[in-house]
Protein backbone atom coordinates (compact mmCIF):
# COMPACT_ATOMS: atom_id res chain seq x y z
CA UNK A 1 0.00 0.00 0.00
CA UNK A 2 1.28 3.47 -0.94
CA UNK A 3 2.68 5.51 1.95
CA UNK A 4 0.87 8.60 3.21
CA UNK A 5 2.84 11.78 2.44
CA UNK A 6 3.16 14.05 5.45
CA UNK A 7 5.56 16.72 4.15
CA UNK A 8 7.83 17.57 1.23
CA UNK A 9 10.57 20.19 1.18
CA UNK A 10 12.51 21.53 -1.82
CA UNK A 11 13.86 18.40 -3.60
CA UNK A 12 16.83 20.33 -5.02
CA UNK A 13 18.72 19.73 -1.77
CA UNK A 14 18.22 15.97 -2.05
CA UNK A 15 15.44 15.73 0.51
CA UNK A 16 12.80 13.04 0.23
CA UNK A 17 9.09 13.16 1.11
CA UNK A 18 8.29 12.48 4.76
CA UNK A 19 5.76 9.67 4.87
CA UNK A 20 3.75 7.44 7.18
CA UNK A 21 3.43 3.78 6.25
CA UNK A 22 -0.24 2.78 6.63
CA UNK A 23 0.82 -0.44 8.39
CA UNK A 24 2.47 1.66 11.10
CA UNK A 25 -0.19 4.38 11.37
CA UNK A 26 -1.61 2.75 14.51
CA UNK A 27 1.60 3.69 16.37
CA UNK A 28 0.01 7.09 17.11
CA UNK A 29 1.38 10.56 16.39
CA UNK A 30 1.53 14.17 17.50
CA UNK A 31 1.03 17.36 15.47
CA UNK A 32 2.49 20.36 17.28
CA UNK A 33 3.29 23.98 16.56
CA UNK A 34 2.39 27.52 17.53
CA UNK A 35 -0.80 29.20 16.35
CA UNK A 36 -0.76 29.74 12.58
CA UNK A 37 1.91 27.15 11.77
CA UNK A 38 -0.46 24.78 9.96
CA UNK A 39 -1.61 22.22 12.52
CA UNK A 40 -5.19 22.22 11.21
CA UNK A 41 -4.07 21.91 7.58
CA UNK A 42 -1.79 19.01 8.53
CA UNK A 43 -4.68 17.33 10.34
CA UNK A 44 -6.96 17.81 7.34
CA UNK A 45 -4.41 16.48 4.84
CA UNK A 46 -3.82 13.36 6.92
CA UNK A 47 -7.56 12.82 7.37
CA UNK A 48 -8.12 13.07 3.60
CA UNK A 49 -5.40 10.54 2.84
CA UNK A 50 -6.62 8.09 5.48
CA UNK A 51 -10.13 8.40 4.05
CA UNK A 52 -8.89 7.68 0.53
CA UNK A 53 -7.32 4.38 1.59
CA UNK A 54 -10.55 3.32 3.28
CA UNK A 55 -9.83 4.26 6.91
CA UNK A 56 -12.66 5.98 8.85
CA UNK A 57 -11.56 9.06 10.78
CA UNK A 58 -12.88 11.06 13.73
CA UNK A 59 -11.87 14.66 14.41
CA UNK A 60 -13.21 17.69 16.25
CA UNK A 61 -13.72 20.91 14.31
CA UNK A 62 -12.81 23.53 16.90
CA UNK A 63 -12.59 26.52 14.54
CA UNK A 64 -15.30 25.55 12.06
CA UNK A 65 -13.00 25.19 9.07
CA UNK A 66 -12.79 21.42 8.48
CA UNK A 67 -16.11 20.76 6.76
CA UNK A 68 -14.61 21.82 3.41
CA UNK A 69 -13.13 18.32 3.28
CA UNK A 70 -16.54 17.22 1.99
CA UNK A 71 -16.19 19.37 -1.16
CA UNK A 72 -13.92 18.68 -4.13
CA UNK A 73 -10.98 21.09 -4.30
CA UNK A 74 -9.63 22.96 -7.33
CA UNK A 75 -6.23 24.02 -8.62
CA UNK A 76 -5.12 27.58 -7.91
CA UNK A 77 -2.12 29.54 -9.21
CA UNK A 78 -0.55 29.57 -5.75
CA UNK A 79 -0.96 25.82 -5.33
CA UNK A 80 0.35 25.12 -8.83
CA UNK A 81 3.46 27.22 -8.19
CA UNK A 82 4.06 25.48 -4.88
CA UNK A 83 3.76 22.01 -6.40
CA UNK A 84 6.16 22.89 -9.21
CA UNK A 85 8.74 24.31 -6.80
CA UNK A 86 8.73 21.06 -4.83
CA UNK A 87 8.63 18.75 -7.83
CA UNK A 88 5.31 17.24 -6.82
CA UNK A 89 2.59 16.03 -9.21
CA UNK A 90 -0.80 17.72 -9.33
CA UNK A 91 -3.19 16.04 -6.88
CA UNK A 92 -6.32 14.21 -7.90
CA UNK A 93 -9.09 16.38 -6.47
CA UNK A 94 -12.10 14.69 -4.93
CA UNK A 95 -14.58 15.05 -2.11
CA UNK A 96 -14.46 12.85 0.98
CA UNK A 97 -17.53 11.24 2.55
CA UNK A 98 -18.36 13.18 5.70
CA UNK A 99 -20.73 12.76 8.65
CA UNK A 100 -21.30 15.77 10.89
CA UNK A 101 -21.92 15.35 14.63
CA UNK A 102 -22.86 17.88 17.30
CA UNK A 103 -23.39 17.38 21.03
CA UNK A 104 -26.02 20.15 20.94
CA UNK A 105 -27.71 18.81 17.80
CA UNK A 106 -27.44 22.13 15.95
CA UNK A 107 -24.78 21.58 13.25
CA UNK A 108 -24.93 17.82 12.84
CA UNK A 109 -26.41 14.57 14.07
CA UNK A 110 -26.99 14.78 17.84
CA UNK A 111 -24.59 12.76 19.97
CA UNK A 112 -25.99 11.10 23.07
CA UNK A 113 -24.53 9.03 25.89
CA UNK A 114 -26.17 7.62 28.98
CA UNK A 115 -24.85 8.65 32.38
CA UNK A 116 -24.26 4.97 33.15
CA UNK A 117 -21.98 4.57 30.11
CA UNK A 118 -20.02 7.68 31.10
CA UNK A 119 -19.22 6.14 34.49
CA UNK A 120 -18.27 7.79 37.80
CA UNK A 121 -14.60 8.41 36.90
CA UNK A 122 -15.23 10.58 33.84
CA UNK A 123 -18.29 12.20 35.39
CA UNK A 124 -16.26 13.18 38.46
CA UNK A 125 -13.75 14.86 36.13
CA UNK A 126 -16.54 16.67 34.30
CA UNK A 127 -17.99 17.93 37.60
CA UNK A 128 -14.54 18.75 39.05
CA UNK A 129 -15.33 16.78 42.23
CA UNK A 130 -12.88 16.31 45.08
CA UNK A 131 -11.95 12.84 46.36
CA UNK A 132 -14.77 12.70 48.91
CA UNK A 133 -17.41 13.79 46.42
CA UNK A 134 -16.04 11.41 43.79
CA UNK A 135 -16.25 8.56 46.31
CA UNK A 136 -19.92 9.30 47.01
CA UNK A 137 -20.67 9.44 43.28
CA UNK A 138 -18.94 6.08 42.83
CA UNK A 139 -21.07 4.66 45.67
CA UNK A 140 -24.20 5.95 43.94
CA UNK A 141 -23.22 4.22 40.70
CA UNK A 142 -22.48 1.01 42.63
CA UNK A 143 -25.89 1.12 44.30
CA UNK A 144 -27.58 1.66 40.92
CA UNK A 145 -25.66 -1.29 39.45
CA UNK A 146 -26.54 -3.52 42.42
CA UNK A 147 -30.22 -2.69 41.99
CA UNK A 148 -29.99 -2.89 38.17
CA UNK A 149 -31.18 0.70 37.89
CA UNK A 150 -30.16 2.38 34.62
CA UNK A 151 -29.01 5.98 34.89
CA UNK A 152 -29.95 7.44 31.53
CA UNK A 153 -29.83 11.21 31.96
CA UNK A 154 -28.93 13.86 34.52
CA UNK A 155 -32.47 13.83 35.93
CA UNK A 156 -32.08 10.11 36.75
CA UNK A 157 -28.82 10.81 38.55
CA UNK A 158 -30.30 13.74 40.47
CA UNK A 159 -33.24 11.58 41.61
CA UNK A 160 -30.86 8.80 42.63
CA UNK A 161 -28.71 11.17 44.70
CA UNK A 162 -31.79 12.64 46.36
CA UNK A 163 -32.98 9.14 47.31
CA UNK A 164 -29.55 8.23 48.71
CA UNK A 165 -29.36 11.50 50.65
CA UNK A 166 -32.77 10.91 52.21
CA UNK A 167 -31.82 7.34 53.20
CA UNK A 168 -28.13 7.87 54.06
CA UNK A 169 -28.30 5.87 57.28
CA UNK A 170 -29.41 2.74 55.43
CA UNK A 171 -26.46 3.03 53.05
CA UNK A 172 -23.77 3.49 55.67
CA UNK A 173 -22.84 -0.17 56.22
CA UNK A 174 -22.74 -1.16 52.54
CA UNK A 175 -21.55 2.04 50.87
CA UNK A 176 -19.90 4.15 53.59
CA UNK A 177 -20.74 7.51 55.10
CA UNK A 178 -22.72 9.79 52.81
CA UNK A 179 -23.26 13.33 54.07
CA UNK A 180 -25.99 15.69 52.97
CA UNK A 181 -23.34 18.34 52.27
CA UNK A 182 -21.53 16.08 49.82
CA UNK A 183 -24.77 15.15 48.05
CA UNK A 184 -25.60 18.86 47.85
CA UNK A 185 -22.22 19.70 46.30
CA UNK A 186 -22.70 17.06 43.59
CA UNK A 187 -26.23 18.27 42.91
CA UNK A 188 -24.95 21.83 42.46
CA UNK A 189 -22.41 20.54 39.95
CA UNK A 190 -25.16 18.78 38.01
CA UNK A 191 -27.27 21.91 38.06
CA UNK A 192 -24.37 23.90 36.65
CA UNK A 193 -23.99 21.34 33.86
CA UNK A 194 -27.64 21.71 32.98
CA UNK A 195 -27.38 25.49 32.73
CA UNK A 196 -24.45 25.03 30.32
CA UNK A 197 -26.59 22.83 28.06
CA UNK A 198 -24.72 19.61 28.86
CA UNK A 199 -28.00 17.86 29.65
CA UNK A 200 -28.55 17.63 25.87
CA UNK A 201 -25.63 15.21 25.70
CA UNK A 202 -26.97 12.76 28.26
CA UNK A 203 -29.85 10.56 27.17
CA UNK A 204 -30.98 8.04 24.60
CA UNK A 205 -30.52 6.81 21.95
CA UNK A 206 -26.84 6.57 22.83
CA UNK A 207 -24.22 6.84 20.11
CA UNK A 208 -23.36 3.49 18.53
CA UNK A 209 -19.61 3.42 17.95
CA UNK A 210 -20.21 1.33 14.81
CA UNK A 211 -21.76 4.45 13.26
CA UNK A 212 -18.28 6.00 13.24
CA UNK A 213 -16.70 3.03 11.43
CA UNK A 214 -18.37 3.47 8.05
CA UNK A 215 -17.00 3.47 4.50
CA UNK A 216 -18.58 4.78 1.27
CA UNK A 217 -17.40 3.48 -2.11
CA UNK A 218 -14.16 2.29 -0.58
CA UNK A 219 -13.44 5.58 1.21
CA UNK A 220 -13.44 5.92 4.97
CA UNK A 221 -16.08 8.29 6.32
CA UNK A 222 -14.62 11.40 7.97
CA UNK A 223 -16.60 12.02 11.17
CA UNK A 224 -16.45 15.70 12.10
CA UNK A 225 -17.62 16.86 15.52
CA UNK A 226 -18.80 20.48 15.52
CA UNK A 227 -16.86 21.77 18.52
CA UNK A 228 -16.86 25.55 18.08
CA UNK A 229 -19.56 25.80 20.76
CA UNK A 230 -18.51 22.75 22.75
CA UNK A 231 -14.97 24.10 23.22
CA UNK A 232 -16.42 26.90 25.37
CA UNK A 233 -16.78 24.20 28.04
CA UNK A 234 -13.29 22.62 28.06
CA UNK A 235 -14.23 20.01 30.67
CA UNK A 236 -17.20 18.75 28.64
CA UNK A 237 -15.13 18.79 25.43
CA UNK A 238 -12.33 16.72 26.95
CA UNK A 239 -14.66 14.36 28.82
CA UNK A 240 -16.76 13.73 25.72
CA UNK A 241 -13.72 12.81 23.61
CA UNK A 242 -12.33 10.64 26.42
CA UNK A 243 -15.69 8.84 26.54
CA UNK A 244 -15.64 8.16 22.79
CA UNK A 245 -12.04 6.93 22.99
CA UNK A 246 -12.92 4.62 25.89
CA UNK A 247 -16.00 3.29 24.08
CA UNK A 248 -13.92 2.54 20.97
CA UNK A 249 -11.37 0.72 23.10
CA UNK A 250 -14.02 -1.34 24.90
CA UNK A 251 -15.94 -2.25 21.75
CA UNK A 252 -13.23 -3.11 19.22
CA UNK A 253 -11.60 -6.56 19.18
CA UNK A 254 -7.88 -7.27 19.28
CA UNK A 255 -6.49 -7.48 15.73
CA UNK A 256 -2.75 -6.82 16.07
CA UNK A 257 -0.89 -5.09 13.24
CA UNK A 258 -2.80 -4.71 9.98
CA UNK A 259 -2.05 -3.43 6.48
CA UNK A 260 -3.80 -0.21 7.48
CA UNK A 261 -5.61 1.02 10.63
CA UNK A 262 -9.25 0.24 11.19
CA UNK A 263 -9.86 3.72 12.59
CA UNK A 264 -7.94 6.95 13.21
CA UNK A 265 -8.81 9.43 15.97
CA UNK A 266 -7.53 13.03 15.91
CA UNK A 267 -7.61 14.81 19.26
CA UNK A 268 -7.42 18.57 18.57
CA UNK A 269 -6.56 20.91 21.48
CA UNK A 270 -5.20 17.81 23.20
CA UNK A 271 -3.85 19.77 26.16
CA UNK A 272 -7.46 20.02 27.40
CA UNK A 273 -7.46 16.27 27.90
CA UNK A 274 -4.94 16.58 30.70
CA UNK A 275 -5.59 20.08 32.11
CA UNK A 276 -6.85 19.83 35.71
CA UNK A 277 -7.14 16.08 35.26
CA UNK A 278 -6.96 13.69 38.19
CA UNK A 279 -4.16 11.15 38.41
CA UNK A 280 -6.69 8.34 37.95
CA UNK A 281 -8.07 9.77 34.70
CA UNK A 282 -4.59 10.52 33.34
CA UNK A 283 -3.51 6.94 34.04
CA UNK A 284 -6.69 5.64 32.41
CA UNK A 285 -6.07 7.68 29.25
CA UNK A 286 -2.43 6.58 29.11
CA UNK A 287 -3.51 2.94 29.44
CA UNK A 288 -6.09 3.24 26.66
CA UNK A 289 -3.63 5.00 24.33
CA UNK A 290 -0.96 2.34 24.93
CA UNK A 291 -3.26 -0.61 24.38
CA UNK A 292 -5.64 0.62 21.69
CA UNK A 293 -3.12 0.29 18.86
CA UNK A 294 -3.43 -3.50 19.08
CA UNK A 295 -7.08 -2.96 18.12
CA UNK A 296 -6.08 -1.24 14.89
CA UNK A 297 -6.70 2.31 16.10
CA UNK A 298 -4.31 5.21 15.56
CA UNK A 299 -4.49 8.30 17.80
CA UNK A 300 -3.03 11.64 16.77
CA UNK A 301 -2.78 14.44 19.32
CA UNK A 302 -2.88 18.01 18.01
CA UNK A 303 -1.57 20.69 20.35
CA UNK A 304 0.92 23.56 20.59
CA UNK A 305 3.71 21.78 22.45
CA UNK A 306 4.74 18.13 22.85
CA UNK A 307 5.03 18.88 26.57
CA UNK A 308 1.22 19.13 26.68
CA UNK A 309 1.11 15.33 26.38
CA UNK A 310 2.26 13.34 29.45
Amino acid sequence: MEPIIVAQTDPSDGSRPQVILPSLANRHGCITGATGTGKTVSLQCLAEQFSRIGVPVFMADVKGDLTGIAVQGAMSDKLKKRLESHGMPAPVFGANPVTLWDVFGEQGHPVRATVSSMGPLLLSTLLALNDTQSGVLTAAFKFAADKQMPIVDLKDLQDLLTFIGENARQFKLDYGNISAATIGAIQRGLLKLQTQGADKFFGEPALDIDDLMQTVDGKGVVNILAADKLIANPALYATFLMWILTEIYNRMPEVGDLEKPKFVFFFDEAHMLFDNCSKEVTEKVEQVVRLIRSKGVGIYFVTQSPLDIP
